[in-house]
Parts: C-alpha cells; structure tokens; sequence
C-alpha cells in the first residue's frame, strides 16, 4: 500500500489497501471503508490452539466462530435425490457439533480425527441436533517433529484474534486483510493523537505500536496494555470532540433574553410553591439566557418532576423581549397535550398576548397555511409541533429559544435543523424524563450543561409496582377484576399493548437477548382474557402471541366485570384527529378504559388514571417501562403498575421488568438499563450519528477513565483551540465526527 504523503494512512481506502475483491466484502458485510475502519475493527475475544469453544453456550441462529477439535468424519448417500453428505463431529471435550456439506466428498481428505480448527458459521437446528450448514474453517497445523517442538510450542500458546466476522469475510480473513495493513505501515507509522507527553505521564503505547499488539499479540499482556491505551485514546478523543463542539457553540452570539412583565406576572399567578429543584434549574437557565453565548442545556427530571413547567417559564423570559419559541415533540398525542396544558397554564390572558399554536404533519392545509404565517410573521410566540417543524417551509420572525422534548427520540440532525431556523443563534434546552447516568452524560451530551430535577412536587403518592407472571393464574386472575375495581371507585386505567394488531407491531426498543413471536401468528382465544397459549421458542423461553390493541380492546369489553365500562383505543395509524379526540375524552372522564400502544408512553398526563396494566413487559426497555408507569399517579389518586410478563426467570426480559417493579428511582434504573444493554447502544445513530458507536469504551466500567480524558482533553484544547500544535489529534477528530456533526462544526 502507497499513500501521497499528504494523506493519512488511516484515510486510504481498502480497495488500494487490500484489493478490490476484500475490501467489497469487508464493505458490504462489515461496514469498513478505510484502514481506519479495519484497524479499529478490533477482536472481540482470542483464542488458543490448545483452548477449545464452548460449545454448550452457543444460540441458535448466532453467527459464530469456534475453535473446536474434529471427533469424526462420514459420508453418506441422499435418499430422496442424487448426491452425498459430508458430517462431521466437532467437540470441546463435552459438547457435540455437526458440519454438513452437500456433494463435498473432498470434505472426508481435510477433516481427520483429532485436527483442531476454527469454524466459523450460524448455528441452526436439524432435528434436534445443533449443527453449521457448509462453514468456513480453517485447520490449525498440528503435526509436530523434533526439531519443531519449540516453535509448534509458541504456536499453541499464542493468542488467536477472533474478530466479529460474516459468512463472506471469516474471522481468518479478515485476519489475513489487517496483515497486509500492519505490514504497510512499517515504512509508514500512524501518527498518534494522544500528545507525548500525555502518554507518558499514562504509560500508554505508541498508537502503532498498541494497533499492532492488539492484532499481532504474542501474549496476552500485548493485548491487554494495547487495548488499556487505546482505550483512553478513544475516551480521549470522544472527549475532545465534544468539548471543541461545546466551545465552537460558545463561540456564536445569541439575543439577551430577560424576564420581564409577562414572566414575573405569571410566577407570581402560580397556585403552588416551585420546588427548590425548579427553582435552581430556573435559576441556571435565566444566567444562560441573560448572556451572548447560546445556551445549550440539557434538563433531566423524573416523570412527573415540573420540567416542562420550567421550560414555559423560559419561553416566557424570551416572549418578554419579542422573541419566539419552538417546543419539538415526538408524537402528535404529546404535541397536542402540550398545546392544552400550556394554554390551560397560561390562562386566557396570557394565551391570547403568546397565542399557543399547533404545527404537525397532519394538520389540514388551511390550518397549516394559518399555523406557517402565524410563525413566520412573529404572532405566535410559542410553536409547538411534531418533525413538521424541522420542514423547509417553516419559518419564524425571531426564534429565541428551542425546547426539545425526550431528546431520546430525536438525533443531533434535528436539534441542529431546527436551531438553524433562528436569524440568530438561539438558545437550546433538550429535556429528557430518562435520567442519565454520569458517563453516558459524558459520552454522550458532553457538549450540553446539565441540569437536573430529581424532587418530586409535593402531594404526589408513590406508585405501587408488580410484577405478574402469565404462569401464576392467581395473580393473573385478579388483573381485570382489580382494574374494575379502581373504575368503580370513579378512576380510569391504561392498558398498554406492545402492537396495534395481527401485523403491526409497535416494538418498543430494540431488545437483546429476547425471541421475538412472529407478527401475524394466530391466536388463540383463552380463558385468560389475553393471548393464546404459550409457545416455546429455540432458546427455551416462554413465547405468546403479542399481545394486540385490536384483539385486547374487543376481549375486555367481552368481560363481565368491565361489561359497563367504557374502552377506546389509541395507536400510531389513527389519525391526528382520532388521537386527540380520544385523548381529550380520556383527559375528560368520558373514557374508563384506553387500551393502547407505546404511544401514550411520554407527556400524557391525566390525573385521574390510577392504573397501567402492560401486556407482554418484556417487550419494552427500562426506560420505557418507567415512562409508561409515571403515565399513573400523578394526582392525588394512589397509583397502581402491573407489568405482566412471559419471560422466565433469569431471563434478560424478566430482569428488566423486575428491576423497574423494585423502584421508582429513575436514576438507579438508568444505571441498571445501562448495565443491562451490555453497551450495545448506549451510543448509536439516536444521538450522534453512525460512527459513534463505542469501540473498546464500557462506560459502566470506565467511568474514572472518561473523565481523566475529558480533564486533559479540556486543558489541551483550552491552551491549543484550533489545535495548530496538534494536527494529529485534530485529524483524529475529523475521523470521528459524521457527515452531520462535522457540518454542524461548519455552520458555527
């Protein structure tokens, strides 16, 4: 591989690198681009010649790559057509493993008892045996003579890289591919992002060197101090990224926004005390607001907590000095509560001076010409809509201030989308009802200040939780006839369905870990009043058939105890005037029952609902269990949880239902979702684009190593800014940021 001397070896693509046919098969199965790409496509684990895979841990329909020995090898003839099959017994030492080839007699020449090997494809089932249809492999060179003892010696103690691999491009392969890359860049060395000086106070490996020890390692103490430097590397520049973004903000001047006679009326016009929470948090954004730099705030609070409450104040403070705001909600059901409730909280004088107005994409075209010039000509101060806001046709007069409510729904692009509407930079306040733990904060907002509400207002009552297993007919049993209970005593209840019907599934989250029933499986009428009976999946859970709005809504109003109650449905295909319309009905009494997917998850706020029944809970993310709970008791009326589940015990989907029964502690669940996800996605497309994905990082665990990066990375670039003295680190930081945070850098 050659590179003109002005091009960073990390920037040349594979097809010079590697050869056209490899670097499309590395692209199309993996990914990779660049040597960048390939050299920080590191190993997920290594092997030994003389360690063997076990084999008892595999799943079903896992793409894996095992070291296993061969136990024997036979040949036999098809019966229903022309031809043979080659099997062959792989072992640990316990467990067995078939490989089957068809019409591959030449198979019975490589594959001797007692050859150990790697063998690399997805694990299937053929009546009851697990086994790799046609795998990929490679067979390790056992035969030893006198004079090779030593070296075979080495061979077996040495570790063996396994990478995250596909059917096309085995472990070996790629193995062979970042070879040819390391042997390159012996005439021509990576250049190193972390200063010297920092590596030597940390004792960390040169980058080229720690890029070879990781691949190459000839024991396991290479890789382990390769991966401990190239760990703080990536915190490092993860870090430095953030931080140049923050200051790049900092840099843009903002309108001075002060309170003025429309916010002081209206703190003095509360019918209660603000928390000393939302009095502080107030506080915070007031400075922000009062100063030329845009203000970049996150606000995390508790379900329930007063943060939108917080953010009206702010808009106020911005109306006073004849600027606008703009609310960006995730759904319509939450952008039209937020109309209502803000009006309602303004009372009629205030609404009629800001004039409240409604933007979605499913308004009318009359209404939406009407909500566009309301924009547009500065008549309405506070704008509040769904993605519509973010469309080219939207304008405003002078938007002050954007609030994004659940930053968790949207991306960096549509926060920078929308703060690219003002004239003016405007000020920014994200907030989310998922609290964050400190180093996801820091991985992932580490460019926003943050603020947070952990205090509850005063009168609200805890809300009871349990977990209710399908099994246990008792406890299941009593669901319906509790909830009727509750409506007798004139209250109202959610039941919440993790699909719309037979076809469309609303999932909550991606999951991992959990078998998923196939939408538009059959079900069967029971006697449980929900799903047909239990199913059991490959890797022995417990399944059902998902539980669906459609079927749920006409089974409830088939039961005697709820004969007399009311029930609607609310989902995603009804339209926005359905939607509100049945919320509004909810809101008002008129409905006892609302049977609904996670639609109703964030922002719906009816004090009277004092049950959340979830069906098929672990289906659904910690987060959003939380979410859909603080759905209930937020009135004077006790609330009541019931997430019940199919997961067996142990499972990774009974753990989280359990864990969000055992507290109402957002911030410990955060932690405890965290923990659960086992890093896949803590960061990922949602929030920074997709190349952000942690690489060796574990932010459960590596919480003291993120911030000591943050504080040098925070005192390089407070004596080098622009990073003129650091052209390495500032190419690194290029490689890190995608096509929309570098244009988001750009535009300030």
């Amino acid at each position: 591989m050659t590179t003109p001397f002005d091009v960073d070896p990390l920037d040349v693509k594979l097809s010079t690198a590697v050869g056209g046919r490899t670097a499309a098969a590395l692209s199309k199965g993996l990914g990779l681009e660049t040597v960048g790409d390939l050299l920080t496509h590191f190993p997920r684990r290594y092997a030994r010649l003389g360690e063997l895979t076990a084999l008892a841990e595999l799943e079903l329909d896992a793409n894996v790559t095992i070291v296993a020995e061969v136990l024997q090898v036979v040949e036999r003839t098809m019966k229903s057509k022309r031809g043979s099959i080659v099997e062959a017994k792989i072992t640990d030492g316990n467990g067995i493993l078939t490989l089957t080839f068809f019409n591959q007699a030449w198979r019975m020449k490589e594959l001797k008892a007692g050859v150990r090997g790697m063998f690399s494809g997805k694990i299937s089932d053929y009546r009851g045996m697990r086994q790799l249809a046609h795998p990929n492999y490679q067979l390790f060179d056992t035969e030893l003579d006198d004079a090779g003892v030593a070296i075979e010696l080495q061979k077996v103690l040495k570790p063996i890289p396994i990478y995250p691999a596909t059917a096309a491009m085995p472990s070996w392969s790629i193995q062979d591919a970042v070879g040819l890359v390391l042997h390159s860049l012996d005439t021509n060395p990576l250049v190193d992002p972390v200063p010297l000086g920092v590596r030597a106070e940390k004792n960390l490996l040169p980058f080229s060197r720690a890029i070879e020890l990781i691949h190459r390692p000839a024991k396991d103490a290479d890789w382990l101090q390769a991966r401990d430097s190239l760990r703080f590397q990536e915190a490092f520049v993860l870090q430095a990224a953030l931080l140049q973004q923050r200051a790049q903000l900092r840099l843009a001047t903002a309108v001075i926004r002060t309170p003025g006679e429309m916010a002081t009326g209206f703190d003095r016009s509360l019918p209660f005390t603000l928390t000393s929470d939302q009095k502080q948090v107030g506080e915070e954004i007031a400075r922000d607001l009062a100063t030329l730099a845009p203000m970049n705030r996150l606000l995390q609070g508790e379900v329930g907590s007063g943060k939108t409450l917080v953010a009206l104040r702010a808009m106020l403070s911005v109306a006073d000095s004849g600027g606008q705001s703009a609310l960006l909600a995730p759904t319509e059901v939450l952008a039209a509560q937020h109309l209502r409730s803000i009006v309602a909280t303004l009372g009629p004088d205030l609404a009629a001076r800001l004039r409240p107005t409604l933007l979605t994409g499913q308004l009318s075209a009359a209404e939406r010409r009407k909500a566009l010039l309301a924009a547009v000509s500065g008549s309405a101060h506070i704008v509040i809509g769904t993605h519509a806001l973010l469309g080219d046709a939207v304008n405003f007069y002078d938007l002050g201030l954007v609030v994004v409510d659940e930053q968790h729904r949207f991306g960096v692009e549509q926060r920078e989308a929308l703060r690219q509407k003002g004239t003016t930079p405007p000020h920014v306040l994200v907030l989310t009802a998922t609290p964050i733990p400190r180093t996801v904060a820091m991985t992932v907002f580490g460019d926003l200040d943050i603020s947070t509400i952990a205090e509850l207002p005063s009168g609200r009552v805890p809300i009871r939780s349990f977990v209710v297993p399908y099994a246990n007919k008792v406890l299941f049993g009593r669901i319906w006839g509790r909830v009727a209970e509750e409506i007798g005593q004139g209250r109202q209840a959610f039941v919440v369905c993790p699909a719309i019907d037979a076809n469309v599934v609303e999932p909550a989250e991606p999951l991992e870990g959990e078998a998923r029933t196939a939408a538009g499986a059959e079900t069967t009428p029971d006697k449980s009043g929900t799903a047909g009976p239990a199913q059991t999946t490959a890797a022995g859970a417990t399944a059902r058939p998902i539980a669906t709005v459609t079927d749920i809504t006409e089974r409830l109003r088939q039961r005697p105890e709820l004969a007399q109650s009311r029930i609607a449905s609310l989902h995603g295909r009804m339209s926005s005037d359905e939607k509100d319309t049945i919320m509004r009905a909810f809101a008002a009494g008129d409905i006892d029952i609302l049977v609904a997917t996670t639609v109703i998850e964030v922002g719906v706020d009816v004090p009277n609902a004092s049950t959340m029944v979830i069906l098929d809970a672990e289906r659904f993310g910690v987060s959003q269990l939380h979410q859909l709970r603080g759905r209930v008791g937020r009135g004077s009326v006790p609330g009541m949880a019931m997430f019940v589940t199919g997961a067996e015990e142990e499972t990774l989907g009974r753990e989280r239902v359990e864990a969000v029964a055992s507290t109402l502690d957002g911030f410990e669940l955060a932690q405890k979702d965290l923990e659960l996800r086992r890093e896949g996605n803590v960061l990922g497309v949602t929030q920074s684009g997709g190349k952000s994905s942690l690489r060796l990082l574990r932010v459960v665990k590596d919480e003291d190593l993120i911030r000591d990066a943050r504080e040098v990375a925070d005192r390089i670039l407070g004596l080098d800014p622009t990073l003129d003295e650091h052209p390495a680190l500032r190419g690194a930081l290029r490689r890190r940021l995608d096509e929309t945070e570098a244009a988001f850098l750009a535009k300030n």
